[in-house]
């Protein structure tokens, strides 16, 4: 588990990022806005976490949330071309397949669908 002593760098915004390498990257750039995308993604299952209270699904949802942790450390570890750092935490192709596994039992129990459905019905099903 990454421990963080301090939430914040030091280092000043001027519009960019900086990277685990130590590299910087503007705001703007497309990578950053995967991590944003990411870090959105996690939050919206945090909520969805809450709107089911207790119940069992949320304990795989909190296992989705820590994978897109290890998402995020990916997208803010760049690994130079050619380069293989073992030190860097990865997505591994077992936590792609558990993804895989549990989306297809879940659709399993679902009757086809025929349309598009929208978020809503309830606090749980919005989220």
């Amino acid at each position: 588990m990454v421990k963080l002593n301090k939430i914040y760098t030091r280092t000043g915004d001027a519009g960019t990022t900086g990277l685990v390498d130590g590299s910087r990257l503007p705001k703007h750039a497309p990578r950053m806005q995967a991590v944003g995308d990411v870090d959105e993604a996690n939050s919206a299952i945090g909520l969805a976490v809450l709107a089911i209270g207790g119940a069992p699904e949320g304990q795989w949802l909190t296992t989705i949330q820590n994978d897109l942790f290890d998402l995020g450390a990916d997208l803010a570890t760049p690994i130079p071309e050619g380069e293989d750092e073992p030190w860097a935490l990865r997505i591994v192709a077992a936590q792609v397949k558990r993804l895989e596994d549990q989306i297809d039992a879940m659709n399993a129990e679902l009757a086809p669908l025929d349309s598009f459905i929208l978020p809503g019905g309830s606090p749980a099903a919005a989220a």
